[in-house]
């Protein structure tokens, strides 16, 4: 037998829809997230002769993730990757901040062996419910993959964690994923302990560029309560309302650092010569938050 599939997959839950179930299987989109375990998930599905242990990390809805329970999620990842008898593990995760999350545990833990992010459009209790064929499906790839690192592994697609993104909010192949692109920012990533070992978290605000942006939030903000970061949502390649960047400059100057990312679902920032802050190249807006806040982590740590 192939010493390789002897080796068991670890199953860590966090909730989602995929284990959510709705009050009327009939009107699937009325529904409460995290209500199944990760035992009872895959009672159906597991692969003959598949060696499989399971935790339950958390059972939230994705919507509801924050920084301690990615800690947690970080802290189990890393444990059984590290484990000699373990090939790969897979997460099952809400799709709301999948692409955070994924982002998130590429860019500090960067495995070594297959870790696949898993998902439901349609709950748990639903006929059609596409999760029991998501899990099967990343339980197979886990299986069988001889990548390294986080993916996202549902709708018969597998998405790379850094460039995945939610694109449909009602589609099952709700996600895509765009070719990386080199950002000419250097950003820190702190290290797997760094992280661990956070009890402050840096603050990142996200702003939106708009007609009439006119940056008041940001100044008020910065008189009160001043966050450490701000990722500017662009219009178009990154651009800012003249009002808006002006505000962004003047937190600039108190000590916050600006990001800009684009509000568009593709393309990403290039960099021009008329740029007044730096950008986050491909990244969406939320990921680019997640680095910002990363580099934060390293710099405070340092």
């Amino acid at each position: 037998m192939n010493a390789k599939k002897t080796k068991k997959i670890v199953v860590l839950a966090t909730g989602g829809t995929i284990a959510g179930l709705a009050l009327d299987a009939s009107q699937p989109q009325n529904y409460t997230a995290g209500q199944v375990a990760v035992a009872d998930l895959l009672g159906s599905v597991i692969l003959k002769g598949l060696d499989v242990q399971t935790e339950q990390v958390a059972q939230i809805d994705s919507k509801d993730m924050s920084f301690g329970l990615w800690q947690r999620l970080l802290a189990r990842v890393a444990h059984w990757v590290s484990q000699d008898d373990v090939q790969g593990v897979v997460i099952t995760h809400g799709t709301d901040t999948l692409e955070e999350t994924a982002y998130f545990l590429q860019t500090v833990l960067q495995p070594t062996k297959p870790v696949a992010i898993t998902c439901a459009m349609l709950p748990a209790n639903v006929p059609d419910s596409d999760g029991p064929g998501n899990l099967k499906e990343a339980l197979a790839w886990t299986q069988a993959s001889d990548s390294q690192g986080v993916y996202v592994v549902c709708a018969g697609q597998v998405h790379p964690g850094q460039t995945v993104q939610k694109s449909h909010s009602q589609q099952r192949n709700s996600f895509t994923s765009q070719a990386p692109v080199t950002s000419p920012l250097s950003l820190r990533v702190p290290s797997v302990a760094q992280v661990l070992a956070c009890k402050r978290w840096p603050r990142v605000e996200l702003v939106l560029n708009h007609a009439g942006a006119d940056g008041h939030l940001v100044r008020t903000l910065m008189a009160h309560d001043a966050p450490q970061g701000w990722v500017a949502a662009g219009t178009g390649n990154g651009t800012l309302h003249l009002d808006l960047e002006a505000a962004l400059l003047e937190a600039q100057n108190q000590g916050s650092i600006v990001l800009r990312a684009s509000r568009c679902a593709w393309g990403g920032v290039q960099s021009r010569d008329a740029d007044v802050f730096p950008h986050a190249g491909p990244l969406t807006a939320v990921q680019a938050r997640v680095a910002l806040w990363l580099h934060l982590v390293s710099l405070h740590a340092a």
